[in-house]
């Protein structure tokens, strides 16, 4: 069931960004009755929650999963009657691939880091060496590590250097797109100091991090795929009268002395004459983070818009195979790949068709659907697999399952690929980025009508944004409204002191 809203005054509203956080803070505004456009520059919406067509099936080409460490995107879906579409993935798990091969990946911790070294597959993959080093966490005090900045440092600090290269840089490097020395620990994992100072070592931290996401599971999936959502709350904002421009490339934003709305101005209309700038009482910046900045900062007092570091571009090569080698799900569902792997240049790959009943049911028998993910925060120059054309990288992805699988796959076994390239999908968390934001979003409220969302504050993945985004726009909607009964009361007791209605209105010229 929905949450109770407030009601604003019927007003207008600009949203910026059609990604998933646009489309929320759309629907809350549109929800409390203020009148919404929102405008997108790209030419679909739901960002990088989003669908394409390869050999006939209708698959994700972006987020394929949310995080179930929290309720708010299942509470959603219920909202959006999609909580019957929800499914799980399959147990299996996924593996490693470190320079001497495959290996299954450890499933007693959060983002590499082992919860109990006891577990077979840790010892499986680390040295007798490593060993020793990891089980020192338990000794060290609590206070070990706490300095720590970034996530590398304090799994350094706390189980070694092996543990990092070993267990935790191939999946956060998969998953995040950067190397866990570049990631701020406040923003990846905000709790994880604190669950140590509780629990006294990173390894207990880590199982009961893990223990808390509903039934073990870490993640789940929607029938379909998550472009579901994003078509689920296009139709609800549809319904909600929400004017909807996508192809609207916003070159800057105006305020008017008189009125205070804001105006966004369109670098070149392509949606006729009357869209090539629109105002509104309110406006929500859902964009990325250079894009916030460079339209807001003009506005704001120096040094509260923060310079955002460029997130590192990502390619996903989807290959639809049929190979019945497969049929045995060799890897579980799917592989993240050590740096250290000199043979392989995929940072991950997914057996989607292992991983989802649905898409298996889909492709039909002995077909398979494999994604392979390119582009790490390290990587740079033309060499960098993101700028091969795409069927250089089709032919790259052909011949990196081969090796992840060791199955063949030649072009005899392709049914059909697609290539997916997303820039600012990731936000770069690098050190001093939570600060950064904070101070944003502080200084935001020096500016009337103005609130941002986004992943870049929120934090990656649909879960953090999810719940970011509601939360922001409901306390965004309570002091608007707050401030406009303010404003009624206040004139309402200035005209029962006498005074004439035309000294509230503009002077005429």
């Amino acid at each position: 069931m929905a949450p109770s809203r407030q009601r604003l005054p019927k007003e207008t509203a600009i949203v910026i960004g059609g990604g998933i956080a646009g489309l929320l803070a759309a629907r809350e505004l549109a929800t409390a009755g203020v009148k919404v456009t929102l405008v997108e520059k790209r030419d679909h919406l739901g960002g990088s929650v989003g669908a394409h067509r390869v050999a006939g099936l209708v698959l994700d080409s972006g987020a394929e999963a949310f995080a179930t460490r929290t309720q708010d995107v299942a509470n959603l879906l219920e909202e959006l009657g999609l909580a019957d579409k929800i499914v799980s993935p399959n147990s299996s798990g996924s593996w490693l691939y470190l320079p001497e091969g495959a290996a299954p990946a450890p499933r007693t911790g959060i983002l590499g880091i082992p919860g109990d070294l006891r577990d077979p597959s840790v010892k499986n993959i680390l040295t007798r060496k490593g060993m020793r080093r990891a089980k020192l966490d338990r000794l060290l005090p609590a206070s070990a590590g706490e300095n720590a900045k970034t996530l590398g440092d304090l799994v350094r600090v706390r189980m070694g250097q092996e543990v990092l290269d070993r267990l935790v840089a191939p999946v956060v490097s998969g998953v995040h797109s950067m190397h866990p020395n570049q990631l701020e620990l406040a923003t990846i994992a905000p709790t994880l100091k604190q669950k140590i100072a509780q629990l006294g070592s990173l390894a207990a931290a880590s199982a009961t991090l893990r223990q808390a996401s509903p039934a073990g599971a870490q993640v789940s999936g929607i029938e379909g795929g998550m472009n579901v959502l994003s078509e689920a709350l296009v139709d609800d904002l549809r319904r909600k009268r929400v004017r909807i421009l996508t192809g609207f490339d916003a070159i800057a934003i105006d305020r008017d002395p008189i009125t205070h709305d804001w105006t966004l101005i369109q670098r070149q209309p392509e949606a006729g004459e009357k869209a090539a700038a629109i105002s509104g009482k309110y406006l929500v910046m859902a964009s990325d983070g250079a894009t916030a900045a460079r339209l807001l900062g003009p506005h704001m007092p120096a040094g509260l818009a923060p310079s955002v570091a460029s997130s590192p571009e990502i390619a996903l090569v989807t290959l639809v195979v049929d190979q019945p080698a497969l049929n045995s799900n060799p890897r579980g569902t799917g592989l993240l790949v050590s740096e250290e792997v000199q043979t392989v240049r995929a940072k991950a790959m997914t057996h989607a068709s292992a991983k989802w009943a649905w898409v298996r049911e889909r492709a039909g028998e002995n077909r398979h659907v494999v994604r392979l993910s390119y582009g790490r925060g390290t990587d740079s120059g033309p060499l960098q697999e993101v700028n091969l054309y795409d069927d250089q990288l089709i032919t790259l992805a052909l011949h990196d399952a081969s090796k992840l699988f060791d199955v063949s796959l030649t072009k005899s076994h392709l049914v059909g690929a697609d290539v997916v390239r997303w820039s600012s999908a990731v936000p770069t968390a690098s050190p001093g980025h939570r600060e950064k934001t904070a101070a944003f979003r502080e200084g935001l409220k020096n500016l009337d009508g103005v609130t941002a969302v986004g992943a870049w504050v929120a934090g990656t993945g649909l879960a953090a944004v999810t719940r970011d985004t509601r939360e922001t726009l409901q306390t965004f909607i309570s002091q608007q409204r707050g401030a406009a009964e303010r404003s009624a009361a206040a004139e309402k007791a200035e005209l029962a002191d006498g005074t004439p209605v035309e000294a509230f209105e503009e002077p005429q010229n």
